[in-house]
């Protein structure tokens, strides 16, 4: 963030997508253990081909980091927005 309060969105963009792949392919690996089984079933229904298995958890990860990617660089590009935004 700069001094006049705008967010660099390609830099959060990027931040985000490393963070959110991570987390999938983190919830991939724990719910071969039981954890996040449901956190699982949902990432399963979101990101096509992701599952527990060592390519499912890639193809998971690189559908979590593009999903990030346009996520965040969106949110950072509408709060620069509103936080120009005079009247808001």
């Amino acid at each position: 963030m700069t001094q006049s309060g705008r967010l660099d969105a390609k830099a959060l963009a990027k931040a985000w997508a490393v963070f959110w792949s991570g987390l999938v392919v983190f919830v991939g690996i724990a719910s071969r253990f039981g954890w996040g089984t449901r956190w699982e079933a949902l990432f399963e229904d979101i990101y096509p081909g992701y599952n527990q298995s060592a390519s499912g958890l890639v193809i998971g990860g690189a559908f979590a980091f593009l999903d990030g990617i346009v996520d965040a660089y969106v949110v950072a590009r509408l709060y620069n927005r509103f936080a120009a935004d005079p009247e808001s």
